[in-house]
């Protein structure tokens, strides 16, 4: 399939969305992490449902259960049996991010699947894998319209844990359509329609005293231009389909512990996920483990989740978790409260704006199981470009990302433009191996963020024959062009 059809693919219907069907709104997701084993296959269905945000009803897309729970939660090492249906009235498919199907059920519109038809059903059966944190997503313009949901593996040890596990799905949200929204990127607004905000920041001022870390390596540097934080200025921010004005608010014991997997879904905005007062450790990136880092402030970019470890306090109270919009004020969350705990209102804006994402924890990171060591047999040089007055994104060299079976791969990439790229492999998990040409032995993953001007190099074992998408998690940015395949020899 050519990089156009993929594209056009991209395109299938966010705008029109019609009548509900009865779908359990998401707030009930973070207390139902732990699902009952259901018969084969389990059911899940695309559908429409009705929220309310900053005071306005919203229609948008659902993804649950038979019993309107939000996603899918599955025991490590079983089979992935899912019947998917659609309820609705255009075309879609769902895209299993974090786990590893062949390449037939990938879920990327005719790469090879066929789009699942209006009131289709179409049944998935592969190896789930390894425990983890992973979620769903349209792999479409729908996905705009919150067609996303959770996908939690849950290993023996999981439920052996004294622990309480809450999901937090976060999201953008407009009330326009991903087609207007991409219209206005492009320059192409109908006439009278207000211009996309963009936050640059020009040279560096301003840039040091957002920067989630010390490590200013890979950011650009005066007199380099414009640094472009967010394309879009969203109508809301959402944490499991609320915002502050309403948030979650999830019943914890005194003393407890709670595990976080937090889930960044947004289409367009990274986050930076802040605990307060809570002391925190982050024990998972992308579903796969890390040696435990401490802190009360994790990034977290599009497409990316974070497994986090809290442990409350022995007396009562109210603990906000909040997820702080790059570069800016805005800022979504949950609140965790013991019984009978007085829970504040907190402003959806904050007095300081949120961090800019760097390489400060990723340089820190280090994976619970490193790859095995060995020599790259095949390795692949690529730059991101980007034109953001054209808003045209591109991956340079990667015409030719041809791989073997059995072959370990390392793939260099040097960003090159003003904007960081949140970069998407399918079918597979790569280890980060060196960070602004330093080597590492870094966290194993399946997206990884680059600031401007940074570089990365990535090594993965091709053992997943396919014609794997690899993209920028920025829905636009990949709707423009960023994103590429890697072709196991033989595929055409």
């Amino acid at each position: 399939m050519k990089r156009r059809e993929f594209l056009n693919g991209l395109m299938v219907g966010a705008a029109a969305l019609g009548t509900s069907v009865a779908f359990r709104p998401m707030r009930s997701l973070a207390q139902e992490a732990a699902a009952k084993p259901s018969p084969k296959p389990r059911s899940l269905s695309v559908g429409y449902r009705s929220i309310e945000v900053r005071g306005r009803s919203a229609r948008v897309f659902g993804l649950v259960g038979p019993d309107g729970t939000p996603g899918l939660t599955l025991d490590a090492g079983t089979e992935f049996d899912v019947a998917l249906s659609s309820a609705i009235d255009q075309p879609t498919l769902i895209h299993w991010h974090g786990l590893t199907p062949p390449w037939a059920a990938d879920g990327v519109p005719d790469n090879p699947a066929a789009l699942l038809k209006p009131f289709e059903t179409r049944r998935y059966t592969f190896p789930v894998g390894a425990g983890g944190t992973h979620w769903m997503h349209a792999h479409t313009l729908q996905e705009q319209n919150l067609l996303a949901a959770p996908l939690v593996v849950r290993t023996a040890d999981d439920g052996k844990r004294d622990e309480q596990e809450v999901v937090v799905l976060l999201h953008d949200f407009s009330f326009q359509s991903a087609e207007e929204l991409l219209a206005k990127l492009k320059g192409n607004a109908a006439p009278g329609a207000m211009p996309m905000a963009h936050g640059s920041m020009k040279g560096m001022s301003g840039l040091q005293h957002m920067m989630s870390g010390s490590d200013m390596a890979g950011m650009a540097m005066p007199g380099a231009g414009a640094i472009d934080l967010n394309d879009i200025d969203y109508d809301a921010y959402l944490a499991n389909d609320r915002t502050l004005d309403d948030p979650e608010v999830v019943r914890v014991d005194k003393g407890g512990r709670v595990r976080l997997r937090i889930i960044n879904g947004a289409t367009a905005t990274a986050f930076t996920v802040d605990t307060g007062h809570l002391s925190a450790e982050l024990v998972a990136v992308d579903g796969q483990g890390v040696a435990p880092v401490t802190g009360t402030s994790f990034p977290v970019a599009m497409g990316q989740r974070l497994d986090i470890r809290l442990s409350l306090p022995g007396e009562a109270g109210a603990f906000p978790v909040l997820a702080l919009r790059e570069g800016a004020a805005e800022r979504a969350g949950i609140i965790l409260a013991t019984a009978g705990a007085a829970v504040r209102k907190i402003a959806v804006e904050a007095d300081a704006m949120g961090p800019v994402l760097g390489f400060d924890l990723e340089q820190r990171l280090r994976p619970v199981t490193p790859f095995a060591s060995r020599a790259a047999d095949r390795r692949f040089e690529l730059s991101l470009t980007g034109d953001m007055a054209a808003y045209d994104w591109a991956i340079d060299g990667a015409d030719g990302l041809v791989v073997k079976r059995g072959e370990r791969i390392e793939v260099a990439i040097a960003n090159r433009s003003m904007m960081a790229h949140p970069m998407h492999l399918h079918g597979h998990h790569f280890q980060v191996v060196a960070i602004n040409g330093t080597p590492v032995a870094g966290a194993v993953r399946d997206t990884v963020l680059l600031p401007p001007m940074a570089s990365v190099v990535l090594a993965f074992d091709a053992d997943n024959p396919g014609r794997w998408p690899f993209h920028c998690h920025h829905l636009y940015h990949m709707a423009t062009g960023m994103m590429a395949y890697v072709i196991y020899d033989g595929i055409g």
